[in-house]
């Protein structure tokens, strides 16, 4: 069991939607929280709410794509709050375009920010961990990585988040050596503004910000079977599965009949293929 109480805490992308809630809830159980944001004015907000509450705060402008930016954020946050010993890795952005649609820079600004970011993350905090065999990796990906062929338009955004997946169930293995708790979060709706937002974050050189919202394909499933959860709730849910050093955290429970019957399908016609392959050679 992790105690939450007395640690310091970072949360990226914690100036809004699940970084808030996550904040927030962190603050709740007694942790210092260091709210890192690329809006400074975000996690300004978020800080100051969790003051006014009577807790403990600190507000870091962060973009998680440059690996200098998170060090020097890390290296704030000790310095106001202490030695950080639980890292939320969360920053994140969308898209919902044909890749054929997407330049280069749309492409690339959605993997970086959603695999590199918890990458940069993950070296600059993880190695402090590892000496004191104490503390807790967290990181966000999505159910659109779970099952990437579940949301159409979504390609690289579905390859971003579930090599996130993968990085942590592996690192998982890894981080249990030292005593290091490691869990990767796999939302589906949440309740937020990232629809409305997401492109106002966008850096410059992946061709700066716009106020267009994100288009959601007709076929999008959250029209008849995705739950939208609060954010704050889902802030709750994640941090007991941090205290409880859950490996995997899932927002909508109903989905699970969806996903065994996807990969009954794919991964069954997967092997039945091979097999077949192996008794055609095997009848030569």
């Amino acid at each position: 069991m992790t105690e939450i109480a007395g640690r310091v805490a970072v949360v990226t992308g914690g100036g809004s939607g699940i970084g808030r809630g996550l904040a927030m809830e962190l603050a709740a159980q007694g942790a210092a929280v260091g709210i890192a944001d690329i809006i400074h004015e975000n996690a300004m907000k978020v800080a100051a709410e969790i003051t006014a509450a009577g807790g403990r705060a600190h507000a870091v402008q962060c973009d998680v794509i440059e690996r200098d930016a998170v060090e020097r954020m890390r290296d704030e946050v000790n310095q106001a709050l202490g030695p950080v010993s639980l890292i939320f890795a969360n920053a994140g952005a969308t898209s919902f375009e044909k890749i054929t649609d997407m330049t280069e820079k749309d492409v690339d600004w959605i993997i970086h920010v959603n695999m590199m970011g918890v990458t940069n993350c993950i070296l600059a905090f993880y190695p402090a961990m590892v000496k004191v065999r104490d503390g807790h990796i967290f990181a966000t990906a999505s159910t659109a990585g779970l099952m990437p062929h579940w949301i159409p338009y979504h390609a690289p955004y579905s390859g971003a988040k579930m090599g996130v997946i993968g990085l942590m169930l592996n690192l998982r293995l890894e981080a249990a050596e030292y005593g290091v708790g490691a869990t990767v979060l796999c939302p589906g709706g949440v309740i937020g503004n990232m629809k409305a937002k997401n492109m106002s974050y966008r850096p410059e050189r992946f061709g700066g910000p716009t106020d267009e919202e994100v288009r959601v394909p007709a076929a999008f499933v959250e029209h008849n079977t995705l739950v939208f959860r609060p954010a704050d709730e889902v802030g709750k849910l994640c941090v007991k599965a941090v205290r409880e050093n859950r490996p995997m955290v899932i927002t909508d429970g109903k989905m699970r009949e969806i996903f065994v019957r996807t990969y009954q399908n794919l991964v069954h016609e997967a092997f039945d293929f091979v097999d077949e392959f192996d008794a055609t050679l095997a009848g030569k």
